[in-house]
């Protein structure tokens, strides 16, 4: 984590890219040698835009440029969530104790075939695929989950502009409940709470 922006209170600044296409589905990444599930992201370096960021963290993680996408809308704040207590690296300094996040939506403007997942180093997925909306809420490591849910509900919207699809039938009742309270924290204006 050398380089990282880490804040007084110990979150690692972060962007976040939902990439959907004409169809409306959303581009999720398969985390490499694991059967995990996420969208784009990564840490952003000292000095660096969030816009930059996102543009960097495109093309490394998934060989899109500038030119092969449109931005549709960008979190208004930080979204936030600490980290399990078994993944904080307690001997590194400064202490990392979870991600704040802008996150973007973006739409593909070009073909598919411009997607690569070889474009970096050190590639974070090995596969990659379009998936209904809601669906990387139930695919993400647990964690990151509500904001997940919290960064489609925002940024839906943009994509959907008659209504964002209604969750599927299959979230958990607890699920629902929070999601449901984090929702209100944001339409009253509270996004860090």
């Amino acid at each position: 984590m050398a380089g990282d922006c880490i804040d007084s209170e110990g979150y690692r600044a972060n962007v976040g890219i939902i990439v959907c296409n004409a169809n409306a589905k959303v581009l999720l990444g398969g985390r490499i040698g694991a059967k995990g599930w996420q969208f784009p992201q990564g840490g952003m370096a000292a000095g660096e835009t969030v816009e930059d960021a996102m543009y960097r963290e495109l093309e490394e993680e998934v060989g899109l440029q500038k030119a092969d996408v449109e931005i549709l809308g960008v979190t208004r704040d930080w979204l936030r969530y600490k980290l399990p207590e078994q993944f904080v690296r307690k001997h590194s300094e400064p202490l990392c104790i979870g991600q704040k996040q802008r996150w973007f939506m973006l739409r593909l403007a070009g073909s598919e075939d411009r997607i690569s997942l070889e474009k970096s180093h050190t590639p974070e997925f090995d596969r990659w695929r379009w998936v209904e909306f809601w669906r990387p809420v139930n695919e993400v490591i647990y964690f990151k989950r509500r904001v997940y849910a919290r960064a489609l509900h925002e940024l839906g919207p943009h994509v959907f502009p008659d209504g964002v699809p209604d969750r599927p039938r299959w979230w958990p009742r607890r699920w629902r409940v929070v999601f449901d309270k984090d929702i209100r924290r944001y339409l009253t204006d509270d996004p860090e709470s």
